[in-house]
Formats: structure tokens, C-alpha cells, sequence
């Protein structure tokens, strides 16, 4: 679109025709107040806040609904704007209650800003406001009618950005007021949306409410624990008696690969951090009682008996089972430690997702991956399978703005029909019975699927309709779950060579769990345990058998072959259907924030922090790597990272093999050999192209990350962009081949909106809006 020049307030503006002349004062620097206007909503026009001169019109615009043309001339700050402008806010204050001192959106309020602003400071209304009394809609949302100031912010982006609809406008004119879709409570995905998108106090959140003040808070950006999607949060803490309490979770700042949205997991579960049943104190068993201990005789006890047994049994004896919800730096800390202390290639994680047959599809393939940005602006999407509504919210959202913005196409290929259904261009339901993989056979070529293929009135004719139609799209991203797995991965790949291509993984970490190489039979970057890549010249000795994966490491338990079990934030017990009396005769060692299912079989607990509690970096499902940073704490817990290095250290390993921290480049006149001598460091000499300084501690993560960026393939981005606060999107071109793996390995979680495995029983939020939907509510019409 050919662009326009303009000029406000004196200066000249350029800005693309048919561009809003409110986005186009911003773009200039120029603030244009309003209530009602929102980004990427319906225009409204309902506040006439944003009111400026336009040159020959004769009354005052809008600037929220008037589109720039060429030549216009707009004055924004005369005193005719400032008198409308101040009138409207006193309107809107003639029935607000003046209650900021105990507002939630006391100092983050638009209307009081604005009554700073144009100095409304007298009412000449004399009429008593009319109160009503508060409204608690849901266990997360309050509502507080006489704030409202009817801007329909919360009606149109819960209905056009979230494509729920549970908030209408009841009555007209000066009787209009907010509703819910279930006349006295909400029935709908309680993503809080609303909330934030509120400009005044109208609508309160149920976790924050009278707790505190936005200045008596840190304000931490940090990356959801959740789901896959690795939204950006942005959590409010505070000091509390036990260390630092996270009172808030939002994104109002639009930052990170989300923009403004959240999910209920993002913005409310941040709440089983505060859990009363969080473990503080490591636990030994003694007399078949798992006792309080010190962490001096944890550490202790634990590297003691993992040494013990590595050198009497061997390494094969060891087994380590990792999480999908640890930092990258943990997960390759993790697989490090295994490989070269412990000696053992008996490492596994919960798999949700086909990484390795992804990776060994795309090795050579540059850009065949693509972001969860692409996904907003992609001019078509393939999905198969999964519902991203349900596991994978933020997918959902870039989904349905990219059709409802840009009007791009959807091919949906599922065996249910999903709310995503609404926004298909095309829809195909498939078996539940390997629907999604034949239904992949079918688009690499083999035109026998069809036959059995289609249900619920999906012909044949429509299948192939759907394959051409896919077949002919030049741009296309291709998202898929769990249920295209190994052959099927390369098929769907050969079949779209123009389509870049997602994997939908469950947790926060799964992908970088995958990546740094939390696999029996794969180094980090995909990269076999038997070759002869990076990992094995920079580690040192490698065992090259492929080891046990989690199924084979509790068989061995049981046979009496597996005499040691190292388990790091996960629960096989519970999500892995594992048999909890296996490890009867194991030692076994359990990291975790909580006493779980494997927790209390184990002999050795230690208290971790969540990744709300510590710093690093965490990998989403479509590649896009983003810092973690620490913003909560809870006294007598420790990061997972720093418990690997002491366990190594109480081993009596040179933890500087371990972490590569302090030291630089040596020299001695070439009298001798080694990097300890005369050689140079590599790792130290990496730092030093790129301008990054040794770390000083074995406890500092972004020493770790340090070695990640310099050895795993597509890992080697921009480190001032991810300090910036954005995300770098990784590539797999550059993998190792991997090796074929069993893919009955992988138990998808299965998570709704409202559960988060083993994490999110602990959530009093999400556990409560569950109560609520499943509860028979009573018919009572709000007032």
C-alpha cells in the first residue's frame, strides 16, 4: 500500500494508506489518548477520548476511527481537544466511584492517568452515584459495575480474540452494562483477558485483589512453566517470611512471543509456588522414614552412593531421568553429568513428541522450521491433529488472529472436531484410530488411505480436495502433535519440501529437553552416542551403548540390574505409568519441589526450585529459545543446577570439567602440552570472539549456556537479542543424524487448559475453576 504524508501538530508524519491516524501519532511519537480503541479489535468510537482537529473538517474526529489521507493536517493538543477531552473524563467520573485508594488498578489505571492529565479535579454533578454492589463472576474474575466506564474492550476480545463470547452488553443507552454469557457467572476458558484489557478497575483478578500495589512489586519478565507454547510472563513479587512471593502473573507490557495474551496457566498458576505442602528441607530415609536432613549430609550420602555404585557395578548400574520443565542449561548440565561422571547412557525424560525423527528429517533442510511468529503471519497453516485450544493456547490465538486479520487459510486434519473448526477453510475428520498418520500416508502419495480414512461425512473426494488444495499452497506451515510420529515425520516432510514445519511438544521444556540430548541413544543435538561429533572430543570419554530408556530403567529396577536411580523434576511414577515397587531394592534420588508419587518412594528427597525460582533459558516447541530469570524464592530450596554440581563435587569430580567457569587462555613458551598448559582453551577462546566474559562460578547457569552456544548445533544465535528480552529461533539443519528410536516412547500428557501434570494439582487457581465448571451453578440473574 502506497504510503501518505501528513502533518500533526507541525510535524510531517508518513504512514501506509489506510493506516488509523491514531497508530499513526504513535508511530510519530505522538500520544493520542483513548479508552475504548485497542489493537487488532473492531473499532468502537464509544469513549470520544481520542478526539483531535482535523484541518477543514468542522467538528472534532475521532482518531480511532479516522483513516489518514494525504495532506490531512491534525492538531491534537489545542485547547479546543483539551476541553473535549477534559469533559468526557469528567462524564466518566460523574458516576465512578472514588475509591483508588483501594482500587487493584490504582497506579496502572487509564482514567486516573487521564484525570492527572486534563485536570477533571471538580464535578458539577451533584446526583449521588448510583452503587451497586461487587459481582464475583468466576474463582479468577470480579466484577465492580460502577468502574466501568463501557469501553467493550473486555466484549470484543473476548469474543473476537478469544472467540469464546462469555461477555456481552445488556439494555442501551445510559443502562447499558457488562454481562456474562451465564447471566450471574462466566462459563468460558478463564484466560483473564478481560482483566488486563480493562482500563480501569472494572474487572479485578480473584489471585490479586487487595494484596498489594503495582510499586510494592518487582516486576520480573520471565517464560511460563506451562505448556509448550513458551509464553513470556511477566510476574509481580514481593518480600515475604519465607523469600521472595510471587503475588501477580501478566504480560501488560506486550513483550515476548505472546504480545498481550496469557492463558489461565500463565496468568494464575503461578500459585503452587506459595503451595503449603513445598519441600524446604531434604529428606533421607532412615528406618524405612524419610527423615528431615542437612543439605551438607543430603550432598553427602548422595554422591557417596552414586560413586559407589558406578565403581563397583559400573555406569550401567545408573540410571537418570530428566524434566521437561528444567532450563536448557539443567537438561545439558544433566546429560553431561550422566555421560561423563555417572558413565552412564541410562538418561531419559518424558517424551511428548518425535524430536529426534523431526530432526533427522530436516538435517540439511535451512529454514524448514518455523516460529511461533510465522504462525501469526503465515498465509496458510496445516494442522493435524492435537487441539491447540485445550494444550497449546497461544498456538490457538496466533491461529485465529492470522484468519481473522489476515485472512489466511486453514487446513484442519483432526479425528475431533476442535473449536479451531470455526476458523477452517477446510476440515477433514479421521479415524481416531491412526487417522492423523494415514492421513499423511495419504498426502506423500498413497492414494489406498482414503478407503478407511474419513468420518462423520469426510469423503473421499473431500481428502483430495484437501491434498491439492494443500499441495498447491507456496507459503504453508505445517503443525502437527504427537500423533505423527517417526515414518511418518519423514513422509509429511517429502510430501510439503516448501512448508516449514512445527512439532507440537506438552511441557515448558520439552524441546530443549530434547535438544540437549536427554535421550539413551542421543548426545545433545541429536547427535548419536556412538559417533564421533563434538560432544565426544569436548567430554572426553562417552560410553557409546546406547543405554536404558525410562521403561527399561524401572525393568532393570526390578530385575535387581539397576542398583542407583537419579530422577530430576519428574514424576514417572504418576505420568509414566511406571510400577512405584521397582525401585524397592534402588537407590534412588528424587529432585522435586513437592512429595509426588516418586518422591515418596524414594531415598534421598531434595527440595528444587521451579523455574520461576531460577535463571537460564528455556526452548519452545517451534524452536524459539528465550532467558528464564529468576523472580521468585522460597528459603530452603535449591536450583536444580547448583544441586548437579554439588552432587558432582561430593563425588570428588573437578566440577570445573563439569561447568567451564573462570581460567582464559595459558600459555607457558610451549614447554609443555595440554589447554592447561601451553594450548589454548577453545571454550575461552570462543568467549573471547564473542565478546563475552569467563564466568566465575560453577553455580552460574549462563556458563552452561555458554557451552550450549558454542557446541549445539543451531544454537548459535545473537546473545544481545536474547538479553533484549526476544526470542532467537533455532534451526536443525545442522543436527546430528540420530538414530531410529522406539516411538511407542512417547505418552502425550493429554493436558487440558486446566491441567498441567503433576504441577498443576498444586495450583489452588486452576484446581478451583475446575471445581466451578464441574459445580451446578443456581439461577440468579445478575443485578
Amino acid at each position: 500500500m502506497a504510503d501518505v504524508t501528513l502533518t500533526v501538530d507541525g510535524k510531517k508524519v508518513t504512514a501506509p494508506a489506510g493506516t488509523l491516524l491514531i497508530e499513526a501519532c504513535k508511530s510519530a511519537g505522538i500520544e493520542v489518548p483513548s479508552f475504548c480503541y485497542y489493537p487488532n479489535l473492531s473499532l468502537c468510537g464509544a469513549c470520544r477520548m481520542c478526539v483531535v482537529k482535523v484541518e477543514k473538517m468542522p467538528k472534532l474526529q475521532t482518531a480511532c476511527t479516522t483513516v489518514v489521507g494525504e495532506g490531512m493536517v491534525v492538531t491534537t493538543d489545542s485547547d479546543e481537544v483539551k476541553q473535549a477531552r477534559k469533559a468526557t473524563v469528567e462524564i466518566l467520573l460523574g458516576n465512578h466511584p472514588l475509591d483508588c485508594p483501594v482500587c487493584d488498578a490504582g497506579g496502572e489505571c487509564e482514567l486516573q492517568d487521564m484525570t492527572f492529565s486534563y485536570g477533571a479535579a471538580e464535578s458539577r454533578f451533584m446526583e449521588a452515584k448510583n452503587h451497586k454492589e461487587e459481582q464475583q463472576w468466576s474463582p479468577v474474575v470480579y466484577f465492580d459495575r460502577p468502574r466501568c466506564i463501557l469501553c467493550f474492550r473486555c466484549v470484543r476480545v473476548c469474543g473476537e480474540g478469544m472467540d469464546v463470547w462469555a461477555l456481552g452488553v445488556q439494555n442501551r443507552g445510559v443502562s447499558s452494562i457488562i454481562a456474562p454469557n451465564k447471566e450471574d457467572h462466566l462459563e468460558c476458558e478463564e484466560c483473564g483477558m478481560c482483566i488486563d484489557i480493562c482500563p480501569v478497575g472494572a474487572l479485578t483478578s480473584g489471585a490479586y485483589r487487595y494484596k498489594t500495589r503495582p510499586w510494592e512489586m518487582k516486576h520480573v519478565g520471565t517464560v511460563c512453566t506451562h505448556c509448550g507454547d513458551g509464553c513470556k510472563t511477566t510476574l509481580g513479587v514481593r518480600r515475604s517470611d519465607t523469600g521472595m512471593e510471587i503475588v501477580r502473573g501478566d504480560n501488560r507490557d506486550k513483550s515476548g512471543t505472546n504480545g498481550d495474551f496469557l492463558c489461565i496457566k500463565g496468568r494464575y498458576g503461578f500459585d503452587f509456588a506459595n503451595h503449603e505442602d513445598r519441600l524446604t528441607q531434604p529428606l533421607i530415609r532412615r528406618n524405612g522414614k524419610l527423615t528431615p536432613a542437612t543439605w551438607e549430609e543430603a550432598f553427602e550420602l548422595v554422591g557417596k552412593k552414586l560413586a559407589e555404585v558406578r565403581d563397583q557395578q559400573g555406569g550401567q548400574a545408573i540410571g537418570v531421568i530428566g524434566s521437561t520443565r528444567t532450563t536448557n542449561e539443567e537438561a545439558y548440565l544433566l546429560s553431561k553429568f550422566a555421560r561423563t561422571v555417572l558413565k552412564t547412557n541410562n538418561i531419559d525424560h518424558h517424551r511428548t513428541a518425535d524430536f529426534p525423527a523431526l530432526a533427522a528429517a530436516l538435517r540439511g533442510k535451512p529454514d524448514a522450521t518455523a516460529s511461533m511468529a510465522d504462525v501469526y503471519t503465515a498465509p496458510a497453516i496445516l494442522l493435524i491433529g492435537n487441539d491447540p485450544t485445550e494444550q497449546h493456547p497461544l498456538l490457538a490465538w496466533q491461529i485465529r488472529n492470522d484468519v481473522r486479520l489476515h485472512h489466511a487459510k486453514l487446513y484442519l486434519v483432526n479425528s475431533q472436531r476442535i473449536k479451531l473448526t470455526r476458523q477452517a477453510t477446510a476440515f477433514a475428520q479421521v479415524s481416531e484410530d491412526n487417522g492423523e498418520a494415514e492421513f499423511v500416508s495419504f498426502l506423500s502419495g498413497n492414494e489406498a488411505a482414503p478407503d478407511s480414512l474419513g468420518t462423520n461425512g469426510t469423503t473421499s473426494a473431500t481428502l483430495s480436495q484437501l491434498r491439492d488444495a494443500v499441495r498447491a499452497e507456496k507459503e504453508l506451515v505445517v503443525i502437527f502433535g504427537s500423533d505423527v510420529r517417526g515414518a511418518s515425520i519423514t513422509q509429511l516432510i517429502g510430501a510439503l519440501p516448501q512448508a516449514k514445519f512445527i512439532c507440537l511438544a506438552d511441557y515448558a521444556n520439552s524441546r530443549g529437553a530434547a535438544d540437549m540430548g536427554l535421550y539413551p541413544e542421543l548426545l545433545p543435538g541429536y547427535h548419536a552416542t556412538s559417533g564421533n561429533s563434538a560432544f565426544h572430543h569436548e567430554w572426553g570419554e562417552i560410553p557409546q551403548t546406547a543405554g536404558l530408556d525410562a521403561a527399561g530403567m524401572f525393568s532393570a529396577a526390578k530385575n535387581g540390574k539397576l542398583k542407583a536411580l537419579y530422577i530430576v523434576g519428574s514424576n514417572p511414577v504418576a505420568r509414566m505409568t511406571v510400577d512405584p515397587f521397582a525401585c524397592s531394592q534402588t537407590f534412588t534420588v528424587v529432585q522435586d519441589m513437592f512429595l509426588t508419587e516418586t518422591a515418596m518412594i524414594a531415598d534421598v528427597v531434595l527440595p528444587a526450585g521451579n523455574a520461576y525460582e531460577k535463571s537460564g533459558s528455556m526452548t519452545n516447541t517451534c524452536g524459539d529459545v528465550q532467558l528464564v530469570k529468576k523472580a521468585g524464592e522460597v528459603s530452603g530450596t535449591k536450583p536444580d543446577f547448583e544441586m548437579i554440581v554439588r552432587i558432582a563435587d561430593a563425588m570428588g569430580v573437578d566440577v570445573r570439567k563439569l561447568v567451564p567457569f573462570g581460567g582464559g587462555v595459558h600459555a607457558d613458551m610451549g614447554q609443555s602440552r595440554g589447554a592447561q598448559s601451553g594450548e589454548a582453551d577453545r571454550h575461552a577462546v570462543w568467549l573471547e570472539m564473542q565478546g563475552l566474559e569467563p564466568k566465575l562460578s560453577p553455580l552460574d547457569p549462563m556458563a552452561i549456556l555458554d557451552e550450549i552456544q558454542r557446541l549445539v548445533p543451531g544454537y548459535d544465535f545473537s546473545r544481545v537479542n536474547l538479553l533484549a528480552g526476544n526470542s532467537e529461533h533455532t534451526s536443525l539443519t545442522d543436527s546430528g543424524t540420530g538414530v531410529a528410536h522406539n516411538p511407542e516412547s512417547i505418552a502425550p500428557a493429554n493436558d487440558t487448559l486446566f491441567t498441567s501434570g503433576t504441577l498443576g494439582r498444586y495450583s489452588h487457581a486452576l484446581k478451583s475453576v475446575m471445581e466451578s465448571h464441574e459445580a451446578k451453578h443456581s439461577e440468579v440473574a445478575a443485578d
